[in-house]
């Protein structure tokens, strides 16, 4: 049986920061060297909408460079998109990862509401935690070590759990899939309002003024992202579960006539997956950025330092890296 656990509210914390980790400046951003400890991470994801979150979730799941805390479902129906994120667990039999329920913002229709069909969460196995925001504060505020936040939709849960508690800014680090620099959406030579930061501008501009280090995928080096030819093939051949959950759900999702039979759509999120452990693939520059009021990412002197990842310096490796996790032991 499911286990729900109900969190309270706690006192709220006013942090005076003095130390704040923005010490790089605007320039060529060395890569970091991956670590031998799995990396702690939580996932706050708007599942549901495009399939590019299934496909994250299902690669991060395989990735022993990550230690999967806590998964947190974003924007408009959450409660429908928990219940998504514990069907997809115990498919692949990862129910011993919490699932928290993040803010509520519509009751809009999960674009893979087809094949989460009638699924009873009170069947489920692992744990269900009612308020994803407080589960995050909380667990950041415990772990003995920081913890990345990994964001892979518009950061309305991260801007609610920064106006509750401050202080988390000095107990974690932000991954993003989030911005445009100077290539916008299919590859376009222009800067696009990028929808992860569009959908809540207010929520962007909150992530960006904590002093927490943030690392983003923008549509740069993600925007193009597809998965093709015999990559795509051996996905949608394979019989292990991660991959059989992803090609399910693709099949089934409300976009699929958009796009060819024999690719993915755009897997912009991956990316974010990979630079929660490792950037070697990328090229990487910290560039100081504002939000503008269209949500779009502005290179500015008074900006906030970002790390960004701007194009692959080895795109084919990286697919062979989304293959092997969706279809490896």
């Amino acid at each position: 049986m499911m286990k729900v656990l109900k969190t309270t509210g706690l006192i709220l914390v006013i942090l005076s920061v003095t130390g704040v980790i923005l010490a790089e400046q605007e320039g060529t951003t060395q890569s970091r060297t991956p670590s031998s400890v799995a990396v702690p991470v939580i996932l706050d994801t708007d599942i549901g909408g495009d399939i590019d979150d299934t496909w994250a979730l299902m690669m991060l799941l395989a990735c022993p460079q990550v230690d999967l805390k806590l998964i947190v479902t974003a924007v408009d129906d959450t409660e429908t998109k928990t219940r998504l994120v514990a069907k997809m667990l115990e498919k692949v039999g990862r129910t011993d990862i919490p699932i928290g329920t993040g803010v509520k913002t519509s009751d809009r229709k999960l674009n893979q509401a087809k094949w989460l069909g009638d699924y009873d969460l009170s069947t489920y196995p692992g744990t269900v935690i009612d308020d994803g925001v407080q589960a995050t504060i909380d667990l950041l505020k415990t772990a003995p070590a920081p913890i990345t936040l990994l964001v892979i939709g518009p950061q309305t849960n991260i801007q609610e759990a920064l106006r509750r508690d401050p202080s988390i800014a000095a107990k974690a680090s932000v991954v993003a899939m989030a911005g445009s620099i100077e290539i916008g959406y299919n590859g376009r030579n222009r800067r696009d309002a990028e929808y992860n930061v569009a959908r809540d501008v207010d929520a962007a501009r909150a992530v960006f003024a904590a002093p927490w280090e943030i690392t983003i995928a923008p549509l740069d080096v993600c925007g193009t992202l597809v998965l093709s030819g015999d990559r795509y093939a051996k996905v949608k051949g394979s019989e292990q579960s991660r991959a059989v959950t992803v090609i399910e759900n693709y099949d089934l999702w409300a976009n699929r006539h958009r796009h060819p039979q024999g690719s993915s759509s755009v897997l912009f999120d991956t990316s974010a997956v990979y630079l929660t452990f490792d950037d070697a693939l990328c090229d990487m520059k910290t560039i100081k950025l504002a939000i503008d009021d269209k949500g779009r990412t502005v290179p500015a002197e008074n900006g906030r330092p970002v790390r960004c990842a701007l194009k692959w310096k080895d795109r084919d490796a990286f697919e062979e890296l989304i293959l092997k996790s969706l279809t490896g032991p």
